[in-house]
């Protein structure tokens, strides 16, 4: 099992729905949260894309040089960059992090966003151009020489001059609910990932990717994202979880649902139905609270519970073939820390040793350090 992190670059805070709290996205912020994270374990970190958000490969680039460990999964944009920019982008980066680049592909959800980016293409037609973006991409980072004369993308003798670290390219991950999606996932993709779905949800998306792959022979891995509210009893998650909305209110979930609406993303269309809005039936499955997605576009949901309880509930994802998960929590830093304390121990990660882990504070204050057996 590997678990990964969140980089905030559209801000941060203690609560949803206020600026209460709230943390602007400096760089020094995101280099703290890079740094613990890369101290703590987590096999690496999601960088948001979209237009509130900081540019995630500027971001990116910032951070390698602080972090050791970890790695970045960062977004390519088809449409709003060309396949083979992209890749020169891709190799950079994957070859001066040493080979800690993830790429993950967003065809995007939000019709109003992608028309004030110049990209004025149907839900479908966009992954249409996605596949002959990564038909190039991929083609380019194995050293091909690349000619296409596609509905959406032309390119005559492209070339790419410096590889990538990892062989053939940095790995692909991507998410889509829709058949469109998934077919594209098929035919391209290393992880597909899910939303915060209930477990039933997320073994009928998996399954059908299955077959697709499988009719493709494409060998796919799984990875799903959520947020995770983790205590050391039940009942103070479920106390943090009503503390963090406690400022939402019907204006604001309203306003939020008018948005999502005007999105033509099959996934962004799942999360909302999980809570039509009503605040008052959040745990849509056993620890599964969609109280996030009240007002956040994206992931919605988050685990609750005390970490035996988030632990068994991950391990029911584990189950059904999840291996990734691309975890937050508000705010940011400190859930990180949290997050890692309390649920690590109790997870199968590939983790390596801290040589500080023998530390702990004695009764009198100071540190002191357990002997050597």
């Amino acid at each position: 099992m590997e678990v990964f992190w969140f980089i905030p670059t559209n801000g941060d805070g203690r609560y949803l729905g206020s600026g209460e709290g709230a943390r602007a996205a400096s760089y020094a912020y995101c280099k703290q949260i890079a740094q613990a994270v890369d101290e703590l374990g987590y096999s690496g970190v999601l960088i948001p894309t979209g237009k509130s958000c900081e540019d995630a490969w500027i971001v990116a680039s910032t951070l390698v040089p602080v972090t050791k460990n970890i790695k970045f999964l960062v977004a390519v944009r088809p449409g709003l960059m060309s396949p083979a920019v992209a890749a020169r982008m891709a190799s950079t980066l994957d070859r001066f992090s040493q080979g800690r680049l993830l790429v993950n592909v967003v065809a995007g959800g939000d019709p109003v966003e992608l028309a004030g980016e110049g990209l004025f293409l149907n839900h479908d037609e966009r992954y249409e151009l996605t596949d002959e973006f990564l038909n190039v991409w991929r083609k380019l980072l194995q050293e091909e020489v690349v000619t296409l004369e596609g509905e959406h993308i032309q390119i005559k003798n492209g070339t790419v001059l410096y590889p990538p670290v990892q062989n053939p390219y940095p790995p692909l991950y991507f998410g889509g609910s829709s058949p469109a999606a998934m077919k594209v996932a098929a035919d391209h993709i290393d992880v597909y990932l899910t939303w915060g779905e209930p477990p039933v949800q997320v073994k009928e998306k998996i399954t059908k990717v299955r077959k697709l792959a499988k009719q493709t022979g494409k060998k796919i891995k799984f990875g799903i994202r959520l947020h995770v509210i983790v205590r050391e009893t039940e009942e103070a998650a479920w106390a943090a979880a009503e503390e963090l909305i406690k400022h939402v209110d019907d204006k604001a979930i309203a306003s939020a649902k008018e948005v999502f609406a005007r999105m033509d993303s099959e996934g962004q269309k799942r999360m909302s139905q999980l809570h039509n809005g009503d605040r008052s039936k959040l745990e849509i499955s056993p620890n599964l609270w969609a109280g996030v997605g009240l007002v956040r576009g994206g992931a919605g949901t988050a685990l609750v519970g005390d970490p035996d309880t988030v632990a068994a509930r991950m391990k029911e994802y584990a189950d059904l073939g999840i291996d990734t998960f691309i975890l937050s929590g508000y705010p940011h830093l400190e859930e990180a820390y949290r997050t890692a304390e309390l649920l690590f121990p109790k997870l199968p990660l590939n983790k390596k040793k801290d040589p500080n882990e023998r530390t702990y504070m004695s009764p009198f204050g100071e540190m002191s350090v357990k002997k050597q057996t």
